[in-house]
């Protein structure tokens, strides 16, 4: 069968139609995480925020949080999708912060200042994001825990100190490997995540894995030490995730299979730079 410079063409003219149709997709995205891209690394450092300095110059997150309200995400690729929700998680509850700050104390239950002070910040209030009406809660529970990766809920700032580190950049397709594998390695390093308590032989962890133990437990329980095959699924995957991360003495001392898991309270307190040496 002879080849035809005809179907040559053709096939040259479909393979720049597709780089150009991902090269338009890209910078659609770019144009419009831009805003909070410009407000995150102004404003957010080492995961708390300047909420005061942002209140009274929040054009660029308002901007881009009417933008997501009626962007078209549903037949992107499976990266863009995750880095949307993720983005679309964090300026919300930026804006839910901003638009109350300093946020009342309306119970007691919880700190002074938190998210948790606004009434159904994260079940109740709906937002329009992608052409829809959702919470907080929702785009957690029911969108990105449908993608299957449970790095994701460590990306999540929440508004608060016991969160994922918020990051002082938006998240993107093109990096979104690099970030969550970022967020799931400060997890490891960070008290409030996990704490190898040797005196009380205890491992103390987030309850961010109690939360998502489902999630954890399907993708990370298999992949554990057979020495902890004797363990629950979820303490499986949360071994699983941070073992590799710990220092040499830290993963001697889980070796015997002797530790008590423990969850710590969540830190619903404000994830506030304001007042702490900076503006």
């Amino acid at each position: 069968m002879k080849f035809q410079i005809s179907d040559f063409r053709f096939q040259i003219g479909v393979a720049l139609a597709a780089f150009a149709l991902a090269v338009a997709s890209a910078t659609a995205q770019d144009n419009t995480t831009k805003p909070l891209d410009e407000t995150l690394d102004l404003y957010v450092r080492d995961g708390f925020v300047y909420y005061r300095a942002l209140r009274s110059d929040r054009s660029r997150l308002d901007r881009y949080v009417n933008a997501i309200a009626s962007a078209d995400v549903a037949g992107r690729p499976r990266d863009e999708q995750i880095a949307f929700w993720i983005n679309a998680y964090n300026a919300i509850a930026l804006k839910t912060v901003v638009d109350q700050y300093p946020i009342p104390v309306r119970s007691k239950e919880y700190p002074a200042r938190s998210i948790r002070q606004v009434p159904g910040a994260f079940e109740r209030n709906t937002h329009r994001v992608g052409g829809k009406s959702v919470t907080l809660d929702q785009i957690e529970q029911t969108i990105l825990a449908e993608f299957g990766d449970p790095r994701v809920f460590f990306a999540l700032g929440r508004g608060a100190v016991g969160s994922g580190r918020l990051h002082s950049e938006a998240y993107s397709a093109a990096a979104l490997d690099r970030q969550l594998t970022e967020v799931a390695n400060e997890c490891a390093t960070r008290a409030q995540c996990v704490d190898i308590n040797k005196s009380a032989n205890e491992v103390r962890v987030s309850s961010i894995f109690s939360w998502r133990q489902k999630e954890f437990s399907a993708a990370y329980a298999d992949k554990a030490d057979k020495l902890f095959a004797s363990r629950s699924p979820v303490e499986r995957a949360v071994l699983a995730l941070v073992s590799p991360r710990l220092l040499t003495t830290e993963r001697e001392f889980l070796e015997p299979n002797q530790f008590k898991v423990v969850y710590i309270p969540f830190d619903w307190s404000l994830n506030d730079l304001t007042g702490r040496g900076g503006r």
